[in-house]
């Protein structure tokens, strides 16, 4: 499996910015990566409830970038 594309990284994060689509696509992540990313952004207190061990390497990049938007809409209301 090959890195992630422009329209992975819309199918599984939904509608985002071109500069948050060329971030992603940038860590040449797997779509299993941003897969497990996008879990960890989404719903991260019941995946440490479940006992899974914090992400690393290029999951933890994408957690880092995808929670940045999320904050960055955060500030925009």
């Amino acid at each position: 499996m090959g890195p992630v594309t422009r329209e992975d990284v819309v199918s599984v994060v939904g509608p985002v910015d071109e500069v948050m689509i060329a971030d992603v696509v940038a860590t040449q992540a797997t779509l299993a990566e941003l897969s497990q990313a996008w879990a960890w952004v989404s719903s991260d207190e019941a995946l440490i409830n479940e006992g899974r061990p914090p992400p690393s390497g290029r999951t933890a990049e994408l957690v880092e970038l995808l929670t940045s938007q999320d904050e960055g809409d955060e500030g925009d209301s």
